[in-house]
């Protein structure tokens, strides 16, 4: 601003000092032209924005946001661009995976210049020569993977893209923010023999998961009837245990009752005066009529008897030594 405030002077002071040599119309002339002049030399630069400055050829300074004066035709602006960060659209390249499968890869990239003299004077056209080298180190990066990789892979892919950019550009003055693959396409009969892959895979997990319901179905089957089968086992194990306790039972009550019986009528019998002996002798002998009495009663019930035994001397069990035996 100093030597803009001096050039004014300058100016002024020449046509103050000849005007009384000129015509007014010269004069007026004098000053549009030495407006139009000094408005040619001014720069404005606006925020965000960074200009170099060449003097005779040669860089001179950077200009920052606001306005400067340029002195023409000895200083020219040789480069201007944002500091902000700028968006890079890689277009689709044909790619090799490490399996010679081919794919189709887009890339966007996002970068900021943080050394504007570098983006200037290291490199012809910093942003064509971003853009080759994005182009260059996609298919390199590509070429790592195999098929398979490559799709199950994106966030690997775009980290080493960023370091491998960053990793040369940054003595360009350029600083990689972000590399994101937007798509990868593979070729059309690749494209079929993946769809047909997807096809058989959903076809094999659909019959495995079939045959393991129908395998889960016959365990839980023959676990059940198994279960049933314990359980039906148990429960007649139960049941037999349940009826021999109660047969066993039943003939202590009987056996209980019988010798109640024989000492009853021994009692009665040893009260006439017979002795203990002769008296269970006989009570045996009454016990015995009275039981084959009560059989021959239900042989006699049954209808399809067709003859009825009675008691006598020979059939009649009153053989006491063969009954105790």
């Amino acid at each position: 601003m100093s030597s803009l405030r001096a050039l004014f002077l300058v100016l002024f002071s020449q046509l103050w000092l000849s005007q009384a040599y000129l015509p007014k119309e010269t004069i007026t002339a004098c000053c549009v032209g030495a407006a139009v002049g000094v408005a040619s030399c001014l720069k404005v630069i606006s925020t965000g924005d960074e200009c170099l400055v060449e003097r005779l050829g040669k860089y001179n300074r950077s200009l920052g946001p606001g306005i400067h004066f340029i002195s023409k035709p000895f200083e020219t602006v040789s480069f201007k661009d944002t500091l902000k960060e700028q968006i890079l659209d890689v277009p689709p390249q044909e790619c090799f995976t490490a399996d010679n499968a081919q794919l189709t890869a887009d890339a966007i990239v996002y970068l900021r210049i943080v050394n504007m003299k570098d983006a200037c004077y290291e490199v012809f056209n910093v942003k064509n020569a971003v853009l080759n080298l994005c182009l260059t180190h996609v298919r390199e990066e590509i070429g790592h993977l195999t098929l398979e990789e490559s799709f199950s892979s994106r966030g690997e892919l775009n980290k080493a893209l960023l370091e491998s950019l960053n990793h040369v550009s940054k003595g360009w003055g350029i600083e990689i923010t972000r590399v994101e693959i937007q798509s990868l396409e593979p070729s059309y009969d690749i494209k079929r023999a993946l769809e047909s892959q997807i096809s058989a895979d959903r076809k094999k997990r659909a019959a495995i998961l079939q045959s393991e319901g129908e395998k889960t179905k016959l365990i839980n089957e023959a676990e059940g009837r198994a279960q049933a089968m314990l359980a039906d086992a148990e429960a007649t194990k139960q049941s037999i245990i349940l009826a021999s306790h109660a047969e066993a039972e039943r003939q202590r009550l009987e056996a209980d009752g019988i010798r109640l019986a024989i000492e009853t009528l021994a009692n009665a019998i040893a009260a006439d005066g017979q002795p203990r002996n002769k008296a269970i002798k006989e009570s045996l002998q009454f016990l015995g009529l009275v039981r084959y009495l009560e059989t021959q009663g239900k042989f006699a019930s049954s209808d399809s008897t067709k003859v009825l035994m009675f008691p006598s001397q020979d059939n009649l069990p009153l053989n006491v030594h063969s009954i105790m035996q």
